[in-house]
């Protein structure tokens, strides 16, 4: 029985958390006009639902003609061939698709890819029109849900039939779809609200409306200034059951004494932040934008929102109280007065701002609740259709007049990082409101968050204040912390020692770093020391040692009888060799000559008819007469010595 009760505790908290409006939810089917205009006999005017993905052309219609598909008429596969659907003539081409098999969304994404302008899902069954909705986001779905650019509408199985059966007969059928009173207009200013978060961490959701914000910021403002528009931000907050309210899951998530609940940013209670840390920064910002309301520039808001998200990111670890204050005093907000505006979040009693967001989340009159983060709600009525800037196909004529054009960066700066003595800023005014982003001046890179800081960084960072490093001149010596070989950071010269930004100079003599050589005299200098040697010796630095400046007589006479024996001893060398060694040549010459040739005239010499060449040491003597060839008895016989790659050769000649 208690494991019955605790699986029942648990899933009430459950459905508490996912949003009490999802089990007692109001909702409401945004619809649009749509009106048959071919063929005459079905000339009628019928509700369809708006899909909520795609971009209806609000305040606009579309007429078109209907085509119905041979095969494949669900819309859940690809269609064959390039664009089938492309229209050919005067009128774009209004798909015709039947319910079931696969995601509306999906239905709709094979559609535009070929080449339809919009898409009609017949109902299947008899039954009042529901909203398309889209699919889960963690679906495969992510891949094609946010490049829907193309309208869609669910209409009724009567009027789906009807349709089909007229195309069958090969009838030509026009129709237009009308959403110009889809909005509708009380008034000459549009008032319109944004159900947002702080949260960074909740995946394409929280990107999804982050980017709006930054992209869309611009405009709003504008827009506001002016008087065209009057914006009002919401957040979503649920609260946890009196009997659950001492657990961790409340403790960790609500504030108020679980009146006010956010689910973990993790998913996880015991890792990261916790989701009452949301609750209270979702507070923090609806009290900025009534604060800043108050003074006449509720217009900060979205400077406040966009500047949190950059500087105190979750991602960034820096999603705090103390990172939060710090933009506002960027913005010239009052933080007492935003303080006051939130309260006391440990007590137990209501949050006047809290819940009154709790109240307008419950749908009323023609406006559903709000389960979907982001919402817009424009004139009380649920946008659909994808939440960015560029949803409009142009900027309406009013945000690209010149003479609503303001330069935000005249104003405190901005808000943004300022050197005063340089006139650098890191202001930048554009048309969608100001950016807070390090410039580059004179070709000299600065780096920073934009808002508190930018340091110039890269080779030309020493030419700015000096790199922001430290630098002194003394005695007619300067020295700098700043090297251009580095492209960042600050770096105490030879002879100092410090962080960069304070460099002190080291006393080199002191602590005995210098000047260590026996006879050696330290002087310390700013930056740098002098090392002088006793009697006339001067000092090596390298060595650290002190060498004679002079020798001595005696190095001087030692010195004198090397060189001698030196020279000596070349001079014996060059001797033996000209004379000793040239000798010994000649006589193994001769002895060869003597031992192979007869010198006598007088003595026939015998020789083989073919001889082969003889080897004596390292001469070879080659022999090719014969007895025909040999000398007359008064030739005379010359030797001739040169040298082959084999060695020293001799050849004898008779002249």
């Amino acid at each position: 029985m208690a494991s019955s009760l605790n699986k029942l505790a648990s899933l009430l908290l459950v459905l508490t958390f996912l949003g009490k409006s999802y089990v007692f939810g109001h909702f409401v089917v945004e619809k649009s006009n749509l009106r048959v205009l071919y063929p005459t006999r079905l000339r009628s005017k019928h509700d369809s639902a708006i899909g909520n993905f795609g971009v209806p052309d609000y305040g606009g219609y579309l007429v078109g003609s209907v085509m119905y598909p041979d095969k494949g008429a669900n819309g859940c596969q690809p269609f064959d061939g390039d664009k089938p659907f492309k229209s050919n003539g005067s009128r774009p081409t209004i798909l015709l698709l039947d319910r079931g098999e696969c995601y509306f969304a999906l239905k709709a994404w094979n559609a535009q890819q070929a080449g339809a302008a919009a898409v009609l899902v017949a109902d299947s069954i008899d039954e009042p029109l529901i909203t398309m909705d889209s699919p889960e986001a963690s679906n495969a779905a992510a891949g094609y849900i946010e490049k829907i650019g193309i309208p869609s509408a669910l209409i009724e199985k009567s009027l789906g039939e009807s349709l089909k059966e007229a195309l069958k007969k090969n009838e030509y059928v026009v129709i237009k779809l009308d959403w110009r009173e889809s909005v509708p207009h009380p008034d000459q200013r549009v008032e319109y609200e944004l159900w947002t978060n702080s949260n960074d961490e909740c995946g394409v959701r929280c990107d999804e409306q982050m980017d709006f914000v930054k992209n869309f910021r611009g405009h709003a403002q504008i827009l506001e200034r002016g008087g065209y528009t009057l914006f009002t931000p919401h957040y979503i907050t649920w609260y946890c059951p009196q009997a659950f309210i001492v657990t961790t899951q409340c403790k960790s998530q609500c504030i108020n004494h679980g009146r006010y609940c956010a689910p973990d940013p993790e998913h996880d209670l015991g890792v990261g932040y916790e989701g009452k840390d949301v609750v209270f920064e979702n507070l923090r910002q609806l009290c900025v934008h009534r604060v800043a309301n108050e003074t006449g520039r509720s217009w900060l808001w979205w400077d406040y929102v966009t500047d949190f998200h950059i500087r105190c990111s979750m991602k960034n670890k820096r999603y705090s109280k103390e990172c939060a204050e710090d933009v506002l005093k960027t913005l010239d907000l009052p933080v007492e007065k935003i303080q006051k505006c939130m309260g006391d979040p440990s007590a137990d009693v209501e949050n006047e701002v809290l819940k009154t967001e709790q109240e307008l989340q419950v749908g009323r009159g023609s406006r559903g609740d709000v389960t979907i983060l982001p919402t817009m709600v424009i004139n009380n009525v649920q946008y659909r259709g994808k939440l960015e800037r560029a949803a409009e196909t142009t900027d309406p004529p009013v945000c690209l007049s010149s003479e609503l054009e303001t330069n935000q960066c005249l104003e405190r700066n901005g808000g943004c990082w300022q050197d005063k003595q340089s006139n650098t800023t890191a202001c930048k005014d554009t048309f969608r409101g100001r950016v807070c982003q390090c410039p580059v001046v004179n070709g000299v890179q600065y780096s920073g968050d934009g808002y508190m800081d930018c340091k110039p960084i890269g080779p030309g960072r020493c030419a700015v204040d000096n790199g922001g490093c430290w630098s002194e001149t003394k005695h007619g010596s300067s020295f700098s912390a700043c090297s251009g070989s580095h492209l960042t950071g600050c770096q105490c010269p030879q002879g100092f020692e410090g962080n960069g930004h304070q460099c002190e100079d080291i006393n080199e003599c002191k602590a005995r770093t210098a000047c260590q050589c026996d006879g050696c005299a330290c002087k310390n200098n700013w930056g740098g020391y002098e090392c002088k040697c006793k009697g006339n010796r001067i000092y090596i630095k390298e060595q650290d040692a002190c060498i004679e400046r002079n020798g001595s007589g005696f190095g001087w006479f030692l010195t004198l009888v090397i060189l001698a024996v030196v020279t000596g001893s070349g001079i014996a060398g060059y001797i033996f060799y000209k004379y000793r060694l040239r000798s010994y040549m000649d006589s193994e010459i001769m002895s060869i000559m003597s031992q192979y040739m007869p010198l006598d005239s007088n003595q026939n010499i015998e020789t083989p008819a073919e001889s082969q060449p003889l080897r004596h040491g390292t001469a070879v003597l080659s022999e090719t007469r014969t007895k025909a060839s040999s000398p007359a008895k008064n030739d005379s016989i010359i030797p001739c010595l040169y040298t082959t790659e084999r060695g020293p050769v001799l050849e004898l000649h008779t002249i």
